[in-house]
C-alpha cells in the first residue's frame, strides 16, 4: 500500500548458499538442532520455543529476506523468519525483532509479530498451506510496514505504529517452532523503495 519496491535497485548484502563451514563461523545456534544436508539449512526444533538460526553479521535499516523453504514431513507447520531482531546473550531468547511465517501461530496462520511484548501481532488464517510444497517467500519492513510474500503473491502486510528502530536491531535468522524445516537460496537485501500515489479511476 503506497510504496513499490525496487528490487534490482536493492542492494543485495548476503546471499548463501550455506554449507557447513559457514554455519559453524557465520552463524550462531539457539535452542534447536541446525545442519546442511545438500544444498538445504535444516531446523529441527521439538520444543514451544523459537529454535533458531542467526546470523552473526548485522544488517541495519529496511530488510527483505527472500528464500525457498518447506516443513519436512510429518511436520505441517512453522516456516518462520527473523529480521529487524536481536538475540540476548544474557537471557539467552531472542529479544526485539519482527517475525513472519507461513502456518503458524497455532492454528494454522500466515502471521507477522513483534517480539518480545507481542502487542503487534497480525495473522490470516486464508492461505490454503501444503505441508511438504517448496514455498518461495520474501518478507520484510520499511519504516515499520512489514509484509510477507509467497510465490510471489501478497498474502499479508501490517503497519507497525511503534516501528523497530533498524539501525538498532540488526539480526536476522530463521526459525523452527515445535517443527522440522529446511531453507535454500537465501538472499538479504537492502530496500530501495519509492511512493506509490494511489487513487481510484471513477468506475461508472
Amino acid at each position: 500500500m503506497k510504496k513499490r519496491i525496487l528490487l534490482n535497485e536493492s542492494e543485495i548484502l548476503y546471499n548463501g548458499p550455506v554449507t557447513e563451514k559457514s554455519l559453524g563461523e557465520d552463524w550462531t545456534i539457539h535452542h534447536s538442532e541446525w545442519n546442511i544436508e545438500e544444498e538445504w539449512l535444516v531446523g529441527k526444533n521439538r520444543g514451544n520455543w523459537p529454535g533458531m538460526a542467526v546470523l552473526k553479521q548485522d544488517f541495519p535499516g529496511n530488510m527483505l529476506v527472500e528464500f525457498e523453504a518447506q516443513t519436512l514431513l510429518p511436520s505441517s507447520h512453522d516456516i518462520n523468519v527473523m529480521w529487524n531482531g536481536e538475540w540476548l546473550k544474557d537471557d539467552d531468547r531472542r529479544g526485539i525483532a519482527y517475525v513472519a511465517g507461513l502456518q503458524g501461530w497455532w492454528t494454522g496462520k500466515v502471521g507477522i509479530e513483534k517480539s518480545d511484548e507481542y502487542k503487534f501481532m497480525v495473522g490470516t488464517p486464508l492461505l490454503d498451506f501444503v505441508p511438504g510444497k517448496i514455498y518461495r517467500i520474501k518478507a520484510g519492513s520499511i519504516n515499520g510496514h512489514c509484509f510477507i510474500f509467497a510465490d510471489d503473491r501478497l498474502l499479508l502486510e501490517a503497519m507497525d505504529p511503534n516501528p523497530i528502530d533498524s539501525q538498532s536491531y540488526t539480526k536476522v535468522g530463521f526459525e523452527a517452532y515445535c517443527s522440522m524445516i529446511r531453507v535454500k537460496n537465501i538472499v538479504i537485501r537492502q530496500i530501495h523503495w519509492e511512493n506509490v500515489d494511489m487513487k481510484y479511476i471513477p468506475e461508472f
